[in-house]
């Protein structure tokens, strides 16, 4: 039928919605660009056709409509649904939002940054909480269903389900899918449950920040393998997501409050029977006689520790002190060395005090690109006091790279969107970090501008014959049919 899908553009559904164009789907539905009227003006929308028979067609179309009634920011919303017939074919359809972009098409280039794969995990939690209070249970969670809508990362929506409810079972089951429903599994035992939406997460989770999903065996007992190379606090909640037993794994709150870095409130457990008392025989005197000798010797020690204990204080206070500053030096020496925390790095302080130790080390090193904008004016550049005496020599742009941006979100800009980008080069011209000055009005071109920028060549500035470091300001224009950088150097 995929093939019968791809030839119904052009077609138009209940005489309001044509199909541009076909986005994709299955043998049993796909997904069609198509558009809506918002007042006089036309606006792009997604509509996902599904050939159904009747009594299936009901039921899906009443979950539709109760996903409808939910209204929350980061949750993709449906504006219509209803049936048709096309080539005699009888379908079911739902209008819904479109989005730029779903994070599956991000993955095969790069893996999310910490900051990125934080930001995406509390945008989920956020719904998934609003979901599971609501009674409902995604059970698609995974990284196709997570989509970006202007600045706003949403989850699909047209998929939802009662808490309670019997799962679609395919014939294909994916890691995504929760070890507790599958074909292997007693058909009448399986239910969605919110347990089934903090495995899918967990498995998205280590995708996002990998590229790869866990290693998940179809039927295997044990708990996945997860990479070891992933940071806390993401490894923590992973291993506490993808607990095979759904009543070991963490709920949406526990999650939120570990990546809150607080710890997660226990769930309450059920009490267990109160152990029934075993009736000894009376022991014999004898054995009892055997005590008497060890608590004879402990009370003799305890009186010869009161009688002596306030000599042995008072010899301790008359021992030579010690010189205060023979002490300090005592308290401040280091212990060994084991590595960096990962918490470590998590303070504003401490990312401040990392990068001001490699801008001062006789080799520079690369650093990780600085996602949040709020660490832009922590670091202090008084970097001019370390450059050799004489006047430096300009530094100049040797390759700039340009963001690759979607038609679709070039299509929705009016005017110019300005993004602007502060780097500081090394004494190579390499782009050691890049952070965002000014991030415009949508968080899509703030992100492919900040890549774009990390992918910059400079020729640094000369001091004395040396290259020296350097910071740029890379400012971006966004309109509907270019894009524009003007570079200025800051300093030196």
């Amino acid at each position: 039928m995929s093939d019968t899908w791809k030839r119904w553009e052009g077609q138009i559904v209940n005489g309001k919605f044509p199909l541009l164009r076909y986005l994709g789907g299955s043998e049993r539905c796909a997904v069609f660009l198509t558009e809506r009227r918002e007042g006089e003006l036309p606006v792009k929308a997604v509509i996902k056709l599904i050939s159904a028979a009747p009594k299936n067609g009901e039921l899906q179309l009443s979950h539709w409509q109760q996903a409808a009634e939910l209204s929350h920011p980061h949750l993709i919303p449906l504006y219509e649904m209803g049936r048709f017939e096309l080539e005699d074919v009888p379908i079911i359809y739902v209008l819904m939002e479109c989005a730029e972009e779903n994070l599956a098409q991000v993955l095969p280039s790069r893996a999310l940054q910490p900051a990125e794969a934080r930001e995406m995990l509390e945008s989920v939690l956020d719904v998934l909480s609003y979901l599971h209070r609501k009674g409902f249970v995604h059970g698609h969670i995974k990284p196709a269903n997570i989509m970006a809508s202007g600045d706003q990362l949403k989850l699909s929506s047209d998929d939802l389900r009662r808490a309670g409810e019997s799962p679609d079972v395919s014939d294909y089951q994916t890691a995504y899918d929760p070890p507790e429903i599958g074909r292997d599994v007693t058909p009448g035992s399986q239910s969605i449950s919110p347990a089934g939406d903090v495995w899918s997460l967990g498995v998205t989770l280590v995708e996002t920040l990998t590229q790869n999903l866990p290693e998940v065996r179809i039927g295997e007992q044990r708990d996945p393998h997860l990479p070891q190379t992933l940071q806390e606090p993401f490894l923590d909640i992973a291993r506490h997501c993808l607990h095979r037993n759904p009543e070991g794994r963490w709920t949406v709150a526990q999650i939120a409050a570990r990546l809150q870095g607080r710890a997660p409130m226990p769930e309450a457990r059920r009490s267990l029977p109160a152990p029934q008392r075993v009736s000894q025989p009376a022991r014999r005197p004898t054995r009892l006689r055997s005590y008497m000798a060890p608590i004879a010797v402990g009370v003799a020690w305890v009186l010869a520790l009161i009688l002596v204990g306030p000599r042995l204080l008072r010899r301790h206070t008359d021992a030579p002190k010690v010189p205060a500053a023979e002490s300090e030096k005592r308290v401040v020496q280091p212990a060994p060395s084991q590595g960096p925390s990962p918490q470590a790095f998590s303070t504003k302080a401490d990312k401040s005090r990392v990068a001001e130790q490699e801008r001062s080390s006789k080799a520079p090193v690369p650093v990780p690109a600085i996602i949040h904008p709020e660490t832009l004016h922590e670091e202090e550049t008084n970097t001019v006091a370390k450059f050799p005496a004489g006047a430096p020599l300009q530094g100049e742009v040797a390759h700039k790279v340009m963001p690759e941006v979607l038609q679709a979100a070039r299509n929705s800009i009016r005017g110019t969107v300005k993004v602007r980008v502060k780097v500081n080069v090394d004494r190579s011209g390499n782009v050691e970090d890049a952070v965002l000055e000014s991030r415009g009005p949508s968080k899509y071109f703030a992100r492919v501008a900040l890549e774009a920028a990390q992918l910059w060549k400079f020729k640094p500035p000369m001091i004395g014959g040396r290259g020296v470091l350097s910071s740029w300001t890379l400012q971006f224009e966004f309109t509907r049919d270019e894009t524009t950088v003007i570079p200025t150097q800051e300093m030196p």
